[in-house]
């Protein structure tokens, strides 16, 4: 979330008089201001270079924050960045809807798990090619790179359109294609906002984030209609087209204040801060869960007796309460402290996942289940940034540079998880006796119909314990005292 006031700290050191303004306007006098730009000059190498840290860089992180506009032409930039979110992440919490007509239909034959995987690649390209994102964006423009990941993912839905009945196309359309689409404009709506917003980011990234949370919702039900009305092959059509169709005339509002700078590719020095470390890990562990629910709730659904309707139909409140989480999450954070609202909302994955989904043996549990863990799930993705960078921050000799590269170790971090977490659940899913079709396939012997799927869940719930758990020591290392806001 760094990069950009880096790039304004470069500007400001830069030794020139049209600065003194900037550094007028943070309490400096001409006589000060005028003393310091004569210090820093006496500290050149002979080819202009300072030598060490001059102090109008000393000065520089108070002048870019207080030289965003807080707003202005940024909120026409956060209602773009919560457009593409609206489609990328509302196509990525939908594949579960997919998944399970997939396996009604074009993939009889084939295991859950590995329809699984297939969305879960696309997830992991997400994350992954993070790093390299950012660089295209900052080669490119954010323009141009926009329309780039827009023309990926559009081209992702509507090639899988043409290999619905082959899963070497689906992983190539539906996981590689549509990821790296994603991933662009995943980056695009990271990076943009903090050029426009400091004191607001969090409002800022809340709207974002809810334009995510809405799309899963609002396409999970879609999706199911779609494919019961024109077939799964149009639907894809129909996502791929739509998103482009909406989003492009967009894309060419994109502004961007200031140029994206350079920053190093890793800093492993971090990792000497244990609660920076906490949080990576709680970060790395916990994306194993997040996406077992949203994928796995149509076929469970399905297993206790209910409609793919009312499967889709879940998935649908569940990525509403994800909506909700998102923007109530970052709102709650304020007053009490991003640090303890991250470890309340882990907490309360963790519990939904242990204590109510494996009972959820009729509707009433299940939507019970999908809006107390929706509402965890979305405060996971507004959260996690903002606890990440705010502890990076905190860290001896930290510079803007240095959290903008934590930022990005710890979301490439989330690979792992995001490519395997659900295909673990898939295979646990088949060893419990559940194999294609939970309608028709062969069955562990139970008492009750969410028997089979409670290896999967209970797997979900201790990664999840266990993120948890890595929260917990971020905060009583950043604060022992449980009344303490951070």
């Amino acid at each position: 979330m760094s990069t950009v006031t880096d790039v304004e700290l470069r500007t400001v050191v830069q030794p020139e008089r049209l600065h003194l303004d900037v550094l007028h306007r943070n309490g400096l006098s001409q006589d000060a201001t005028s003393h310091a730009l004569d210090r820093d000059s006496s500290r050149l190498t002979p080819d202009g270079q300072p030598h060490g840290r001059t102090f109008l860089q000393e000065a520089a992180p108070l002048n870019a924050a207080t030289s965003l506009p807080e707003g202005g032409y940024g909120w026409t930039i956060i209602s773009i960045c919560a457009l593409f979110t609206f489609w990328f992440n509302g196509i990525m919490g939908s594949w579960g809807v997919v998944q399970a007509a997939l396996l009604r239909s074009d993939l009889p034959t084939t295991s859950t798990s590995t329809v699984s995987f297939v969305g879960t690649l696309g997830l992991a390209c997400v994350v992954a090619f993070g790093l390299f994102s950012v660089r295209v964006v900052r080669i490119l423009g954010a323009r141009v790179a926009a329309f780039l990941g827009l023309g990926l993912l559009a081209a992702g839905e509507v090639v899988s359109s043409f290999t619905t009945s082959n899963v070497g196309g689906l992983f190539g359309s539906s996981g590689v294609l549509y990821g790296l689409g994603a991933c662009l404009l995943y980056s695009i709506s990271n990076i943009l906002p903090t050029q426009y917003f400091g004191a607001r980011l969090g409002l800022a990234s809340g709207i974002v984030k809810l334009g995510g949370g809405i799309g899963a919702a609002v396409l999970a039900v879609a999706i199911d209609a779609l494919i019961d009305r024109v077939g799964i092959a149009w639907t894809f059509r129909f996502l791929g087209l739509c998103s482009l169709a909406t989003c492009a005339p967009a894309a060419f509002f994109i502004r961007e204040r200031v140029p994206i700078g350079k920053v190093p590719f890793l800093d492993v020095s971090i990792f000497g801060n244990l609660a920076f470390t906490a949080l990576f890990f709680a970060g790395a562990i916990g994306t194993f869960s997040l996406f077992i629910p949203p994928y796995f709730l149509p076929l469970v659904a399905q297993g206790v007796g209910l409609s793919s309707s009312t499967g889709a139909g879940l998935v649908g409140g569940f990525n509403a309460c994800t909506a909700v989480g998102r923007f109530l999450s970052g709102w709650l954070s304020d007053s009490i402290g991003p640090v303890n609202m991250f470890l309340l909302a882990m907490a309360l994955n963790a519990v939904s996942m242990l204590a109510i989904w494996p009972v959820s043996n009729s509707l009433g549990p299940l939507v019970v289940f999908a809006m107390f863990n929706g509402l965890a799930n979305g405060a996971f993705f507004t959260l996690y940034p903002v606890v990440v960078a705010s502890t990076a921050a905190r860290v001896e000799h930290a510079d803007s540079s240095r959290v903008a590269i934590a930022m990005g170790m710890s979301i490439t971090g989330w690979t792992g998880g995001y490519l395997m977490g659900v295909p673990i659940a898939g295979y646990l899913l088949q060893a419990s006796g559940m194999a294609v079709d939970p309608a028709s396939s062969t069955r562990l012997k139970s008492d009750t119909p969410i028997a089979p799927y409670r290896p999967a869940i209970f797997y979900a719930g201790g990664v999840a314990l266990l993120s948890a758990g890595c929260v917990l020591v971020a905060r009583l290392k950043l604060e022992q005292s449980i009344r303490k806001k951070v």
